[in-house]
């Protein structure tokens, strides 16, 4: 098994309960979710997080938040949803490869933590 849980889900090593895929990313339903709709969305290939992104990368970057929108809109969350991007340990993010989160299904409190 690889070190990257996320880079097993995109090999199909690790099941998934896959709300969308396409040649770029895959999206899944998080296994702990933190609202009613809790998505992920990452990149096929492996980029760490945000700060590991690199300008070569823009159009996957943008993709990945086009994919969130689209995301939302699939799930039903009209009324809103609010699009995570955790980086480090202080930032929360728990694996590294970059992921966003899509949650929604109820209304969202500020500041979030």
């Amino acid at each position: 098994m690889s070190p990257c849980v996320f880079c097993d889900i995109v090999e199909g090593k690790i099941p998934a309960k896959i709300a969308h895929e396409d040649h770029l990313a895959v999206a899944f339903h998080d296994v702990s979710p933190k609202a009613p709709v809790h998505v992920l969305v990452i990149p096929r290939e492996h980029v760490a997080d945000l700060d590991a992104a690199t300008p070569s990368q823009e159009l996957l970057l943008g993709h990945l938040l086009l994919l969130a929108r689209e995301v939302a809109d699939r799930e039903g969350l009209g009324n809103g949803y609010r699009v995570v991007i955790n980086r480090g340990a202080d930032g929360g993010q728990t694996v590294d490869h970059l992921h966003l989160h899509v949650l929604g299904g109820r209304p969202l409190s500020w500041p979030p933590g």
